[in-house]
C-alpha cells in the first residue's frame, strides 16, 4: 500500500523549535519530489517547501525561508522539515506529499500522493 505517514507535530512556544517527520511505505523513495503543506485554521492550503530525492535540491516559500529546513533521508525513507523561529502564525495541520521527480514546485496539482496532515500549534 502506497503511503505517507507525517508526525512530529505538537505544541511548541513562539520561537521554538520543532521536527517534522514524513516516512515512506509502499513505493521507492529516490527519484520522487517531495513536498510539505500546511493549512491554518480556516484558509486554504499552502505549499511551505519541497525537495528532490534525487538530488536533494529544495525550494521554500518566501514566508519560511530562512526559518524552516527541508531534508531527506534515503536510508530511512524518511523526509524532514526542521521548523524554527516559530511564529503564531505558523500555526496549521502540515502534510507531506509525493510527486513524481521534476523540477521543484509547489503546485498542489503536481503531488498525487498525500499522507495525513500532523499539527502544529504555536503559542505561549
Amino acid at each position: 500500500e502506497v503511503q505517507l505517514q507525517a508526525s512530529g507535530g505538537g505544541l511548541v512556544r513562539p520561537g521554538g523549535s520543532l521536527i517534522l517527520s514524513c516516512t515512506v511505505h509502499g513505493f521507492a523513495f529516490d527519484e520522487q519530489m517531495y513536498g510539505w503543506f500546511r493549512q491554518a485554521p480556516g484558509k486554504g492550503r499552502k505549499g511551505v517547501s519541497c525537495i528532490s530525492s534525487r538530488h536533494g535540491s529544495t525550494h521554500y516559500a518566501n514566508s519560511v525561508k530562512g526559518r524552516f529546513t527541508i531534508s531527506r533521508d534515503s536510508a530511512k525513507n524518511t523526509v524532514y522539515l526542521e521548523l524554527s523561529s516559530l511564529k503564531a502564525e505558523d500555526t496549521a495541520v502540515y502534510y507531506c506529499a509525493r510527486a513524481p521527480d521534476r523540477l521543484l514546485s509547489l503546485q498542489e496539482y503536481l503531488y498525487d500522493t498525500w499522507g495525513k496532515g500532523t499539527l502544529v500549534t504555536v503559542s505561549s
